[in-house]
């Protein structure tokens, strides 16, 4: 790696190392997961090589790839990736070892399903919530649309129901043997696990709805599968929607008591987002999310990372240095620029190593 040794030494608090059980992040920038609606039935390719390995050569400490759909059904778009099949996983260890041989940073996967948010278009040929009628079987714990555009799911049936730990079990096994350090297990935004959790969307009557304990009682059941099948040493992650933004959906409250069943459960850290369970939208704002993943790391004691809108290195610095989360999570950021991290550095005087191919143009902005 090569230096500027003309920049300062001292390590701001975003450049600070953080260890999660055997796996140590290089500093506290993660690229959150981000649909790329580019796999050919679920199978990922050049693309993503170059979508996740230009992010972790750009100096995040953590990248975590898309959500990995458990079930040809449970993609999002039909050009979602997956980890469903056993074809999947080499093409994914093919991305996790050009990280892992051109770059300090670790990687992550997210799995998840959609349920009745699955069968969409693609990102930029439709809004989020219109559906395009692939022929996806669409499940929901119940038959709510999650808008007045989108098609109204069936009730996943007590059989499906059996069969989602085992699904979820195997793909974790396949994330293992393509290499990834971290599991991101996504239980946010709508998707089937975030609408089993929120009220909004699970208005069944038996011991999966109801009370708290009850909407919790399969993605606990999941998780349990996955952090068993999930290597000792290797963290895993737990996305979930802190608030819902809308009137009988869930508080911070609620949040909290998630995030500390999770951690009973074996949960390493809270990836603390909001909303999406229907179609309303949150607001829009600098840093919007970051007092759920303070609130949730004071009162569950569990660390937590914080995302949407943070935008800058000072911005960065003061989540971290002030104790608000543990981790920032960069989506649009990173998507506007993969050296973001390093750039960063560049702009707050520290020195932080580019690759040694890249050493040369290190100091290139210091010259305009």
């Amino acid at each position: 790696m090569a230096t500027n040794p003309a920049a300062k030494t001292e390590i701001p608090p975003m450049f600070t190392p953080y260890k999660l059980r055997g796996v140590e992040m290089i500093n506290r920038v993660v690229m959150s997961p981000l649909c790329m609606y580019s796999a050919e039935d679920g199978v990922v390719g050049d693309w993503h090589v170059v979508h996740l390995g230009s992010r972790a050569m750009g100096g995040a400490g953590l990248v975590i790839a898309e959500m990995s759909a458990v079930h040809p059904d449970g993609r999002i778009s039909i050009r979602d990736a997956g980890i469903w099949d056993d074809k999947h996983t080499e093409p994914w260890k093919r991305v996790v070892d050009f990280v892992h041989e051109n770059t300090d940073s670790k990687i992550g996967i997210q799995l998840g399903h959609a349920g009745r948010k699955a069968d969409t278009g693609l990102s930029w040929q439709r809004g989020t919530d219109a559906q395009m009628e692939y022929g996806f079987d669409i499940v929901a714990p119940t038959a709510i649309p999650v808008s007045e555009r989108a098609r109204t799911p069936r009730v996943i049936t007590d059989e499906e129901i059996v069969a989602l730990p085992g699904l979820y079990k195997r793909a974790t096994e396949r994330a293992e043997e393509a290499g990834f350090d971290v599991l991101n297990f996504h239980c946010a935004h709508g998707y089937l696990m975030s609408s089993f959790i929120s009220p909004l969307s699970n208005h069944r009557n038996d011991e999966l709805g109801g009370p708290l304990e009850n909407r919790m009682r399969l993605p606990l059941k999941i998780f349990a599968e996955v952090r068993k099948a999930w290597p000792e040493d290797r963290p895993i992650v737990v996305r979930i929607s802190a608030v819902d933004w809308e009137e009988g959906g869930h508080e911070i409250e609620d949040a909290v008591e998630i995030a500390k069943m999770f951690k009973a459960a074996g949960a390493d850290a809270m990836d603390v987002s909001s909303g999406m369970v229907t179609n309303k939208r949150p607001p829009d704002t600098t840093m919007f999310q970051v007092p759920f993943a303070e609130r949730i790391r004071a009162d569950a004691d569990m660390a937590t990372m914080a995302v949407g809108n943070i935008e800058t290195g000072e911005q960065m610095n003061d989540i971290i240095s002030n104790g608000r989360a543990d981790f920032c999570v960069v989506g649009r950021g990173h998507m506007y620029d993969p050296y973001l991290t390093r750039h960063i550095a560049r702009e707050i005087g520290y020195d932080y190593p580019w690759p040694n191919e890249y050493g040369r143009g290190g100091g290139f902005r210091s010259k305009l």
